[in-house]
C-alpha cells in the first residue's frame, strides 16, 4: 500500500469533522459519543496524518451516515438510522462511502477524484500523451557500445538523455491514465501528429529543441540561460516585478554539484489549445529528475499536488522553480510546500 493513502484517509476524516460543518465547531469526544462510545484516542488515532490508523469498515460507514445529513447535529450529534435518510441524503451517503473505502484501501485518491486529484493524471481517455526526450548528444555516445545501433549490445534507451527522469515518469503516467496510449521519443523523432498531443517535455533547450520552440511561443517570464559547454553552470533568468535575476546551480571548487535548480511548467499547448504542454527541466540531469519527481514521488506527491491546486487555483497555465540539494550524488525530491524551496513562482501572488 501506498504510504500516501492513509495519510490521506487520516487528513479526509480529520476534515470531516472540522469542514464539513465548521459553525458546529466537532470536537473528537463528540465524534467518539457518537461512534457509540469509541474512545477520544481512538478517533485521534485515525485522523493522525504522521502516524494514522485505519477505522475498520463499520467505522467508515458510520462516517458516511453521520455526514450524509446535517440532522446529525439535530438535538447533539447522532447517527441516524440509514432507513430514515432522504433519497439525496442516501446519494450523498454513498458518494462519501465509496470515497472514504477507496482511501482505506489504498488509492491515493477518490474515485469521483481521481481526475482532478494528480496533475498527471489527464481528463479526456484514449488522448495520447507524448513524452519527449532530447537525443544523447554524439559526443557523449560516441564510445557507448550500448549505444551503438551496429552493436549486438544495442539498447535504444542509451540513446536518450534523463533516461532516470524518463522511466519514473512514463510508469507513473501510464499508471495514471490506463485508457491514454503513452508514448516516449527523442526530440528529433517527433511527427507532425506528436505535436498536437498533450506533451511532456523532458530536459532543457541546450538538447531539447521541442522544449526550446515551446518556451519561445508560451508567455513566460522564464528564461533558460544554457550551457555553451560542460564547464558552464547556465541558469534560468527571471522577470519579477520588473526585474531580472538569474538563479543558477550551486557547484563547490571541484565542479560537483551541491543543488541544482529544476524548473516545472504547465500550460496549454501552443500547437493544439485542446492539450496541454509540461516541461520538466533542470539545469542538469538531477534537476530534470526533481522536477519530475515532485509530482510523482509518493512521499511528496500529496502535498506538492495541493499546493499547486491552493496557489494557482483558476489559472491555465503556472511555473515553478525549485531548488533540488544533491547529497551524495542523489538529488532530493524538492518540497514546494516549503518557500525556501521554491526560487520563483508564476504567476505572482496576488497582493
Amino acid at each position: 500500500m501506498s504510504s500516501v493513502a492513509p495519510r490521506a484517509l487520516a487528513r479526509r476524516l480529520k476534515a470531516l469533522r472540522e469542514e464539513q460543518w465548521p459553525d458546529a465547531g466537532l470536537t473528537q469526544a463528540q465524534l467518539a459519543r457518537a461512534f457509540g462510545g469509541v474512545s477520544i484516542s481512538l478517533i485521534s488515532s485515525w485522523e493522525n496524518v504522521d502516524k494514522p490508523v485505519r477505522p475498520p469498515t463499520r467505522r467508515i460507514e458510520a462516517y458516511a451516515t453521520l455526514f450524509a445529513t446535517r440532522r446529525s447535529l439535530e438535538g447533539g450529534l447522532h447517527l441516524l438510522p440509514v432507513g430514515e435518510l432522504t433519497d439525496e441524503e442516501q446519494d450523498g451517503r454513498k458518494d462519501l462511502l465509496e470515497e472514504l473505502l477507496w482511501l482505506r484501501e489504498g488509492k491515493e485518491v477518490a474515485p469521483a477524484e481521481t481526475r482532478a486529484g494528480d496533475l498527471w493524471t489527464f481528463d479526456d481517455p484514449e488522448q495520447r500523451i507524448t513524452i519527449v526526450c532530447a537525443p544523447l548528444p554524439e559526443r557523449y555516445r560516441r564510445n557507448l557500445v550500448y549505444a551503438d545501433p551496429e552493436s549486438a549490445d544495442f539498447v535504444s534507451l542509451y540513446t536518450y538523455a534523463d533516461p532516470d527522469a524518463l522511466i519514473e515518469l512514463f510508469g507513473h503516467i501510464r499508471a495514471r491514465n490506463p485508457e491514454n496510449p503513452v508514448t516516449f521519443l527523442t526530440s528529433d523523432e517527433l511527427t507532425a501528429d506528436d505535436y498536437t498531443s498533450h506533451l511532456v517535455l523532458l530536459g532543457g533547450v541546450d538538447w531539447n529543441t521541442v522544449t526550446r520552440d515551446v518556451i519561445e511561443r508560451v508567455d513566460l517570464p522564464v528564461e533558460q540561460v544554457g550551457r555553451a559547454d560542460d564547464a558552464e553552470h547556465g541558469g534560468f533568468r527571471v522577470q519579477e516585478a520588473g526585474r531580472s535575476r538569474l538563479i543558477e546551480p550551486r557547484l563547490d571548487k571541484r565542479e560537483r554539484l551541491l543543488e541544482d535548480v529544476a524548473h516545472f511548467y504547465r500550460g496549454v499547448s501552443p500547437f493544439n489549445r485542446k492539450r496541454t504542454v509540461t516541461v520538466c527541466n533542470g539545469m542538469y540531469g538531477r534537476g530534470t529528475l526533481g522536477a519530475v519527481r515532485a509530482l510523482t514521488d509518493g512521499r511528496f506527491l500529496d502535498r506538492n499536488t495541493a499546493y499547486v491546486r491552493e496557489r494557482f487555483a483558476g489559472e491555465e497555465s503556472f511555473s515553478i522553480i525549485s531548488r533540488v540539494p544533491v547529497i551524495n550524488g542523489q538529488g532530493l525530491t524538492p518540497d514546494w510546500t516549503l518557500e525556501e524551496n521554491r526560487l520563483h513562482e508564476w504567476p505572482e501572488a496576488a497582493g
